[in-house]
């Protein structure tokens, strides 16, 4: 498939005003900086997949948070069924331990342990979206994204007394 140098640079553009959405998506599926890196390739590639058939019926950010959620999601599932060991030092010397990081950490390290559909929509509503635009790019009601944020925060509240941080 012969793709035109307009086309291809278009493309290159449109990732390049996108790339922190698309990163803000990988970085919430996994804490490896090398597996963000690798979930950040599969959703350009993704993009690039339906960039042609975009036809504009959302708004550009909509549509990659869609696809960006969708590629995570779906590595997540396959990564789930697929138990592996990673290999770690278990040592990192540039972490931070001030007290914030540590929030931000424990934060994180509760949203990781939601349902990979619970954890996007605590993305968006992280990202300040609206209910609205929430419901648009999971594709449920305004209605269903408050219940279902109402019972995300149930949970996580419900997780801070557990110690498996």
């Amino acid at each position: 498939m012969m793709v035109s140098e307009q086309t291809k640079q278009e493309f290159a553009r449109f990732v390049g005003e996108q790339k922190s959405t698309i990163y803000t998506v990988c970085y919430m599926f996994s804490k490896d900086e090398d597996e963000v890196a690798d979930l950040f390739e599969e959703v350009i590639i993704n993009l690039w997949k339906g960039f042609k058939g975009f036809k504009g019926r959302s708004s550009p950010r909509t549509w990659v948070y869609r696809v960006s959620l969708n590629t995570c999601i779906s590595l997540d599932r396959k990564k789930r069924r697929r138990k592996t060991v990673p290999l770690t030092m278990d040592i990192n010397l540039f972490e931070d331990s001030d007290a914030d990081t540590r929030q931000v950490q424990m934060l994180r390290s509760r949203i990781a342990r939601l349902g990979p559909f619970d954890r996007a929509i605590v993305l968006l509503w992280l990202e300040n979206m609206s209910y609205d635009e929430i419901g648009q790019i999971v594709g449920i009601s305004t209605k269903n994204v408050s219940v279902r944020l109402f019972r995300i925060k149930e949970q996580l509240k419900a997780m801070s007394g557990d110690n498996r941080e």
